[in-house]
C-alpha cells in the first residue's frame, strides 16, 4: 500500500490533464464574454439604425 501511494504521489499525468482542462475553461470564458459583448454592441447599433429609419418615414 505504501508503495502504491508513493507511485501515485510521483505520477504527474493527472496534473497535466487538470491544467489543460482549466486552460480550456478559461479560453471558453473569454470567448463567451467576447461574443456577448459583441452581440450587445451590434444589437445597440441595429436598434439605432432601425429607429433612424422609422423616424425618417421608412416602412
Amino acid at each position: 500500500m505504501r508503495r502504491y501511494l508513493s507511485q501515485l504521489a510521483r505520477d504527474r499525468s493527472g496534473v497535466t490533464a487538470i491544467e489543460y482542462g482549466l486552460l480550456g475553461a478559461l479560453i471558453a470564458m473569454v470567448i463567451i464574454v467576447g461574443v456577448t459583448t459583441a452581440g450587445t454592441s451590434l444589437n445597440s447599433k441595429y436598434t439605432t439604425f432601425s429607429t433612424t429609419l422609422n423616424s425618417a418615414g421608412g416602412p
